[in-house]
């Protein structure tokens, strides 16, 4: 019987001299491709004069069609999949369908291609040598503030999409919570009208909010927060410190003493043990504690 085999195929973020040959090929040779938008796909696939039938499967179909496009490749199906534009399975319903045909023991091969948040990564030209990918930015004021409080230690740049509705509204929040970094707002990749636009957080969010006043912002987004600069991590410290110091005093006035303390206030605060010991020993004299 004939090998199946699951094709995950990036597609260009909007320049279409980013389609790889591999990927064409792949394309051509698939019995079928599914992807998120018939449209955008079958556009693509005309550009480059490939007849081939085209299925839909995107986040509203994929729960109830997964299964049955897995039982076709372990059948000897070669199927591709295409998202609307990037590396499928990246912020997409591809990352289901590829799970669903890992878990089903299928072949699955993987091109390497265009991706958005890599490549708006080093078109922001951050310090900070390392990043963190999180998907679209939260719609939720409440889920905003626990994700970029739970980031704010993260030494690494901090990656978004973004729609450009939400833009200054995403913008505002993290202005909010790291006042101190640059941003870098990466619109329309690889486009006619690609722009980076690049500043401290509050200073872009400013501009960025007269856009909209003046006639809208437009365009695919990615945002990308550079990682903590010095002076912003040494007021952490200094904080995480002075809440120690609190912390402290309170449990040396019920009785705990230097190295418990030290060690309660090391995990508590993330501080090295030797300022928790330091902490927790004047507190414990200034109780008059030993």
């Amino acid at each position: 019987m004939k090998q199946g085999k699951l094709i995950v195929c990036p597609t260009p973020l909007g320049n279409l001299g980013d389609m790889t040959q591999r990927a064409l090929d792949a394309l051509r040779d698939a019995d079928v491709v599914c992807a998120e938008d018939t449209r955008v796909t079958g556009r693509l696939l005309a550009a480059f004069h490939i007849e081939k039938r085209l299925e839909r499967l995107d986040e509203a179909t994929l729960a109830e069609k997964a299964a049955h496009v897995v039982r076709r490749v372990a059948e000897g199906e070669t199927i591709a999949y295409c998202s609307d534009a990037g590396m499928p399975g990246v912020s997409d319903p591809g990352l289901r369908l590829v799970r669903a045909a890992r878990d089903a023991g299928v072949a699955v091969e993987v091109l390497p291609g265009p991706t958005a948040a890599a490549t708006a990564y080093v078109a922001s030209g951050c310090a900070n040598p390392r990043f963190y990918f999180g998907g679209f930015f939260p719609r939720k004021q409440a889920e905003q503030r626990a994700l970029l409080d739970s980031l704010r230690a993260l030494d690494a740049a901090l990656v978004f999409y973004e729609s450009p509705n939400r833009l200054v509204a995403a913008l505002e929040a993290l202005a909010e919570a790291f006042p101190r970094r640059e941003v870098a707002v990466c619109r329309e990749l690889t486009k006619l009208h690609e722009e980076v636009v690049r500043g401290n957080v509050a200073q872009v969010a400013g501009e960025f909010r007269e856009r909209g006043r003046a006639g809208g912002i437009k365009g695919e987004i990615v945002v990308v927060v550079d990682g903590p600069s010095d002076a912003e991590a040494a007021d952490a410290r200094a904080g995480a410190e002075d809440a120690a110091r609190r912390r402290a005093e309170e449990l040396a006035a019920r009785g705990v003493r230097g190295r418990q303390a030290a060690r309660a206030l090391a995990d508590e605060f993330g501080i090295a043990r030797n300022a928790a010991y330091e902490i927790a020993l004047a507190a414990g004299q200034g109780a008059g504690k030993p």
